[in-house]
């Protein structure tokens, strides 16, 4: 009797109108999709282009985050490029401000650094004043990414050519902490956004024998890579004179071309050459969209860019 007992409460277990079975499959199923890998993570952020930046190739930066108001945030969040240690998270003490940082670049990663980012804010958000996180690999526990910050935002960046906005005043005193820091600031490459009126967002970095701009985008691979080609092909893909389309990246979804640069010229030098390259490259994206088929020539391009294709996440 008892047996059969358990065989009913199982049975009352499963959800309406299910098997064992068919329960079980699901399950299996919602487990494969939530280790599934985002095409896209940051899609839908106004921020997207910069969050890709500052996640994959920005040393120094950070920014105060504005998060959703039903989130239950109480107290401020800035999202930075790296902590001391790769950690994800932290947050200061009570008299420090009780400030939570939450990192996009970490030692530990996963598939989807959208939900990592969840799972790294919503830790943060109850947090106890004083702890750190060293990990934060999504699990399925973390709530979605437009729960907890404002997708519409679009925050003033902070560059920093170090990483003394780590240290609190205490710190500054300590010297085993200070030399810990001055190893750190010795990997920073001068690196800053261009301030410049484009589609997406321009990065200048300069890790010295000559600088580099890379332009995240936001259209599809199959939408600009045709774009790219036709410019290309008219040998306008560059950014003026001394300068060289090096070719692209495919990173979180989108692709990224870079350009290598002379060096001694200032970063802010290339925002109108960005905003006219900006202007061509979306006129080519109005006529393929209109059906405009590639030339030979261009069909050449694209291959020559496709066969300089980088995927780095």
């Amino acid at each position: 009797m008892a047996k059969k007992n358990r065989k009913n409460k199982n049975q009352d277990d499963l959800p309406e109108g299910m098997s064992r079975r068919q329960a079980k499959l699901a399950k299996r199923a919602a487990e494969r999709a939530a280790l599934e890998r985002d095409p896209r993570p940051y899609d839908g952020f106004a921020a997207e282009a910069d969050l890709i930046a500052l996640q994959e190739f920005v040393p120094s930066a950070h920014f105060t985050a504005e998060t959703e108001k039903d989130a239950g945030f109480t107290r401020t969040v800035t999202i930075c490029t790296v902590l001391p240690g790769a950690a994800a998270a932290l947050v200061r003490a009570e008299e420090e401000g009780g400030e939570a940082l939450v990192a996009l670049q970490t030692q530990h990663r996963g598939d989807n650094p959208n939900r990592d980012l969840a799972f790294a804010l919503n830790w943060a958000k109850d947090a106890a004043p004083g702890s750190s996180l060293e990990v934060a690999v999504a699990d399925g526990s973390e709530p979605e990414l437009s729960s907890l910050l404002v997708a519409d935002q679009k925050p003033t960046i902070e560059v920093r050519d170090d990483f003394n906005w780590w240290l609190t005043e205490d710190q500054r005193d300590n010297p085993q902490v200070v030399a810990s820091l001055d190893q750190a600031n010795a990997s920073v490459l001068p690196s800053t956004r261009v301030d410049a009126e484009i589609t997406g967002s321009a990065w200048w970095i300069d890790p010295g024998e000559k600088a580099h701009i890379r332009w995240v985008r936001p259209e599809t691979e199959a939408q600009l890579l045709p774009a790219l080609a036709r410019v290309h092909a008219a040998g306008q893909l560059n950014l003026g004179e001394d300068t060289r389309f090096a070719g692209v990246f495919r990173t979180h979804g989108v692709l990224v071309p870079v350009f290598d640069l002379d060096n001694t010229m200032d970063a802010s030098e290339f925002a109108a050459p960005l905003q006219e390259l900006d202007a061509r490259i979306s006129t080519a994206l109005s006529e393929i969209a209109d059906g405009g088929s590639l030339t030979a020539d261009e069909q050449k391009s694209r291959q020559t860019i496709i066969a300089r294709e980088v995927t780095i996440r």
